[in-house]
C-alpha cells in the first residue's frame, strides 16, 4: 500500500513547516485556504482550547467553511505547544499556555483538550462572563449543563446567550450518540421510540490523531511481515477489530457505550426509554458507522420512515437496494451529514413497530467539532 493512499485517509488538516495551518481537503472559492479581508468587529472573541489537537484543529477548518463570525480568536494549548506560530486565514497567531486568565475578554471559548483540563478551566471561563461549548464528558452528566444536539434539543440552551453578561457551559454529546440521534430522533419524533439497541464499528478518529497515525504505521508494518507497534492500543489494530478500548464498567458494559445509554435518555428528555449498545473500534482512518435496531410505540412503515429522514436536517439517505449501495465511512469523511440507509422493517417485531437502519457520519466533524461550532451558532 502506497504512503498516499493512506494519507489521503488521514487528518485533512495539520501544521505545515514555520507553523502555517493547511487542510488538503479542499481550497475555497478565493483560491486559498480562506483567507478573510477583514475580522467581524460585529463577531464574539473566541478561544479555542486544544487547538493542537485534532478536533481543535478541526474547529479551525470548520469556522473557515462555516464563515463563522469572530473579531478575534485566542489559540490556546498546553506548556509544551505555547509560543509556536500558526497562520489562520491568513492571520499569524502564537499559541499561548492555557491559564485561568487566559478567558479575560473571551466571550466563547471551545475545549477539546480531555475532562481534566476542561474540569479545571470550564468553570473559570464561565465565571469570567464567558460561554463554554465543551467537548468532553465532564459534564455531560450534569443536571445543570445542556447536553446539546442542534438538530435535535435547542431548546435545551435556550438560556444561555453570547453578549448577555453571564457565562454559562455547555456540552458536547459522546461522538457515538451524536451520530445515531441525528438518525433515531426525526423517527422517535413520529413514533417514540421504546427501546433502541446500538452496535457501533467506530475508527481510529475516535481515539485521537496518535492512533490514526498508529492505524498507518501498523498497515505498513503488517503488509511488510513485521510485528505491529501497539502504543495507543494494546493488540493489533490493522486487519483487527475489537471491543471499545473505553474503560469497562462492573454490569460489563465499558464506558463508551454506557455514554449512548446516558446521554440519549438526557437528550430526550426520556428516562424510560430503554437503550442498550455494543462498541466496537475498527480498522477505519475516519468516521463511525452504526447499526441501530429501534423499537416504537405507534406504528411505522419503512416508507414513512424513509420520508422522514430525507426531510430531516442535516441527514441525508443513501439506500438503494437494487445496486445494494448503502452508507459507509469513507463516503462521509470530511461530510457535515449524517448518512442513513438499510432501512428495512424488522421482521422480528409485529405490526410495524419496529425498524433497522444504518447510519455512518464523520466522527471528528459532526461527531465533535460541527456539533459545536452549530451550538456555538446559535448562541449568537
Amino acid at each position: 500500500m502506497q504512503g498516499a493512499a493512506l494519507s489521503a485517509l488521514r487528518l485533512p488538516f495539520g501544521f505545515a513547516a514555520g507553523g502555517e495551518y493547511h487542510r488538503r481537503r479542499h481550497c475555497r472559492s478565493s483560491g486559498g485556504f480562506g483567507v478573510r479581508m477583514a475580522l467581524r468587529e460585529d463577531g464574539p472573541s473566541l478561544a479555542i482550547v486544544g487547538v493542537t489537537g485534532a478536533v481543535g484543529q478541526e474547529f479551525l477548518g470548520v469556522i473557515s467553511d462555516r464563515d463563522f463570525p469572530y473579531r478575534s480568536i485566542r489559540m490556546l494549548a498546553s506548556k509544551r505547544s505555547a509560543g509556536r506560530r500558526l497562520t489562520f486565514e491568513g492571520n499569524e497567531y502564537v499559541i499561548e499556555e492555557l491559564k485561568e486568565e487566559s478567558f479575560d475578554g473571551v466571550d466563547v471559548a471551545l475545549f477539546s483538550a480531555g475532562g481534566s483540563i476542561s474540569k479545571a478551566f470550564g468553570p473559570a471561563a464561565v465565571a469570567r462572563g464567558c460561554v463554554v461549548v465543551d467537548n468532553s464528558s465532564a459534564f455531560r452528566m450534569d443536571p445543570e449543563v445542556p447536553l446539546v444536539i442542534p438538530e435535535v434539543n435547542p431548546e435545551a440552551m435556550a438560556h444561555i446567550k453570547v453578549g448577555s453578561g453571564k457565562g454559562g457551559l455547555i456540552a458536547n454529546p459522546n461522538c457515538s450518540t451524536i451520530i445515531c440521534l441525528m438518525a433515531a430522533t426525526p423517527l422517535h419524533r413520529q413514533a417514540k421510540v421504546k427501546r433502541m439497541v446500538v452496535s457501533t464499528y467506530q475508527a481510529a478518529s475516535g481515539a485521537g490523531a496518535a492512533a490514526m497515525e498508529e492505524l498507518e504505521l501498523q498497515t505498513r508494518e503488517v503488509l511488510d511481515g513485521r510485528p505491529p507497534t501497539c502504543n495507543i492500543f494494546k493488540q493489533q489494530y490493522a486487519f483487527n477489530l475489537f471491543s471499545h478500548n473505553a474503560p469497562v464498567q462492573p454490569n460489563g458494559y465499558n464506558e463508551e457505550e454506557m455514554k449512548l445509554v446516558k446521554e440519549t435518555r438526557k437528550i430526550w428528555n426520556d428516562e424510560e426509554v430503554k437503550v442498550t449498545a455494543t462498541c466496537i473500534r475498527v480498522p477505519v482512518m475516519r468516521a463511525h458507522a452504526e447499526s441501530v435496531n429501534l423499537q416504537f410505540e405507534k406504528p411505522l412503515d419503512e416508507d414513512t420512515a424513509r420520508e422522514i429522514l430525507r426531510g430531516a436536517p442535516g441527514v441525508v439517505v443513501i439506500d438503494d437496494r437494487a445496486s445494494n449501495h448503502f452508507p459507509t465511512p469513507l463516503e462521509v469523511s470530511n461530510k457535515d451529514d449524517v448518512a442513513v440507509g438499510r432501512v428495512r422493517q424488522d421482521i422480528s417485531q409485529e405490526g410495524n413497530h419496529g425498524l433497522d437502519i444504518f447510519v455512518c457520519g464523520d466522527q471528528i466533524r459532526k461527531g465533535a467539532a460541527l456539533n459545536a461550532i452549530q451550538i456555538a451558532e446559535r448562541l449568537l
